[in-house]
């Protein structure tokens, strides 16, 4: 079995210092968060499922130069994902956007919204929740 290469790794840090065992990796498919010393625990998001990204950076963040890059999935077992205090955390975020957009091209994978006739989403009225469009290309 082949060693996993990995594109980003990181530690949660305190006072900007990686003085924590919370280990983060991203390889081209998975998005890993390990923590513990002793007793391990691992966990891991692919990443086609990975739905949004948010940053969030406190002044005390600010200060040390780092960040919080907060990982939303559709993963039934790490719905949320966040990596707390990582450095460079604008960098960490465009990096795993890309690595994100790549898993889900080589999945071929897009979702795709529900868009109106003006381009704005498709609002129903409550009597019609068949949703199926009448004969006259309406949804009344």
């Amino acid at each position: 079995m082949e060693p996993i290469e990995y594109l980003w790794k990181d530690r949660k840090r305190r006072l900007g210092l990686p003085l924590s065992f919370t280990r983060y990796f991203l390889s081209g498919d998975r998005l890993f968060c390990e923590t513990g010393l002793l007793n391990l625990k691992a966990d891991e998001v692919l990443l086609y499922r990975v739905q949004d990204l948010e940053l969030t950076m406190t002044l005390g963040q600010r200060i040390f130069g780092v960040g919080t890059v907060c990982v939303h999935s559709s993963d039934k077992s790490m719905p949320h994902l966040d990596l707390k205090n990582v450095k460079r955390p604008r960098e960490v975020k465009e990096l795993i956007h890309r690595s994100v957009e790549e898993a889900k091209d080589r999945r071929r994978m897009r979702a795709t919204e529900l868009l109106g006739k003006d381009g704005g989403p498709d609002y129903h009225d409550e009597d019609d929740l068949d949703f199926i469009p009448d004969e006259d290309g309406g949804d009344d």
